[in-house]
């Protein structure tokens, strides 16, 4: 069975997330997307398990699905052309702050249970080591990534473990501020146990290609969202049975057979693909750093070093786009944004979202229409312009302004007053 999963997200019950993160409107939104499989995010947080123990029921083994009594959540009126369901996965993000080799550590890492039975125990021992689950749906604790990789697979051997957003700067085992140069260096005796590493949202496939160390992991993203209408923003296709064992074999294997790559934004839209200081609107590439020496030459701070310049710090190999041995990527640009672009406002704006809920209630979701729909069939049931934006887009035809030190970057498939309105 083939299907899209985006297996990192959250609740409302981290911080900067959005009140709607609640079972009714992930399941919604992703039934929207073109989800099948979602995170549930945060089963460490006792009140979001309870609240997924209160609104879920078992389905396939280790997966789990809305209750009917929950499945029209209140004014949310996209008439939907799909009736695909939608499972949740336990995961939850768990960062780590601790010193090591000299040097502050802040890696976040993503966690897989199978049941509700394990996420319990997980939390417990969380909790008798002294972290305040209740604080935030993503806890912050101060033990070695190394023992917190320990501790999840004492619980039991089905629970999977996997670095998160590994290039972030500032929260990622292999980021610039405070990261390592290896996934071994950071787990030690216990890196045989890392299967998967998430690219995060500044990178892409082949970004981390150039890394041959990378080589020995099933490269995975996700959205990481914050809100449910971020849902999908990056996701992985999966061709197995729907149920957990499933899933994290076809993580886990070599062969690759069963894991047949990832929806990604283009790298450069991620708020930290080049380098620089948002403050100062310092931004960057790689070769501008090093010419600086890295100063920002407005207020003489170091400026932040990015995903793209540590991916380089790190590579062997130069840059290849397509490589025929390894999984498939889909770059897009998020329905709305397209739409944006063509009508000259805001992307929630009421006229963005109510030409968005037409194409839905149309053509079924939004990777249906980004990644399935044939381009003529668009046009002839659409609009034109709307099937040339998605047709560059798929060919990789857009013009780019590069996220940097906080702020996302910005992708276009149009030149500046291309288009007449």
């Amino acid at each position: 069975m083939k299907f899209i999963a985006d297996l990192h997200i959250h609740s409302h019950y981290s911080r900067a997330t959005s009140k709607n993160l609640i079972p009714e409107f992930m399941d919604y939104w992703a039934r929207i997307k073109g989800i099948t499989v979602i995170g549930s995010g945060d089963f460490t947080h006792p009140q979001w398990l309870k609240e997924l123990k209160d609104k879920t029921e078992p389905a396939e083994p280790g997966l789990f699905k809305l209750k009917r009594i929950f499945s029209k959540p209140m004014n949310h009126d996209i008439p939907l052309a799909s009736n695909r369901e939608v499972r949740f996965v336990l995961t939850s993000e768990i960062s780590t702050i601790y010193k090591k080799g000299d040097k502050v550590r802040k890696i976040h890492h993503l966690i897989f249970a199978p049941d509700f039975e394990t996420a319990e125990t997980i939390q417990a021992k969380l909790i008798k080591i002294g972290a305040n689950v209740t604080s935030d749906g993503r806890p912050i604790m101060g033990i070695d990534s190394r023992d917190l990789l320990d501790l999840t697979l004492n619980v039991s051997e089905k629970t999977f473990f996997v670095p998160a957003h590994i290039w972030t700067p500032w929260f990622s085992v292999l980021g610039s501020k405070s990261g390592f140069d290896s996934i071994g260096e950071c787990y030690e005796d216990l890196a045989g146990h890392i299967y998967t590493v998430e690219t995060g949202l500044s990178s892409d496939p082949p970004m981390n290609w150039m890394c041959g160390f990378l080589d020995a992991y099933t490269l995975i993203s996700n959205s990481d969202a914050h809100s449910p209408e971020k849902l999908g923003r990056e996701a992985n296709l999966f061709d197995t049975d729907l149920n957990y064992d499933s899933m994290i074999n076809a993580l886990k294997s070599k062969d690759r057979q069963e894991f047949l790559g990832t929806i990604e934004f283009f790298p450069q839209e991620g708020k930290y693909h080049y380098d620089g200081h948002i403050k100062c609107g310092i931004c960057w590439d790689p070769s501008q750093t090093r010419k600086n020496n890295g100063i920002c030459p407005v207020c003489g701070k170091l400026v932040t070093v990015g995903v793209m310049n540590r991916v380089l710090q790190l590579s062997d190999r130069d840059m290849v786009t397509v490589n025929k041995n390894r999984p498939q990527f889909y770059s897009l640009v998020p329905l709305k944004e397209i739409l944006s672009e063509i009508t000259g406002v805001g992307p929630q704006s009421k006229k963005v979202s109510g030409e968005y809920n037409t194409l839905i209630s149309q053509f079924g979701s939004e990777f249906d229409i980004l990644l399935n729909l044939p381009i003529d069939e668009l046009k002839d049931r659409s609009n034109e312009r709307l099937g040339e934006a998605i047709d560059r887009m798929r060919k990789g035809k857009i013009f780019i302004e590069e996220g940097y030190d906080g702020q996302y970057g910005r992708i276009t498939v149009f030149k500046k007053n291309e288009l007449k309105r």
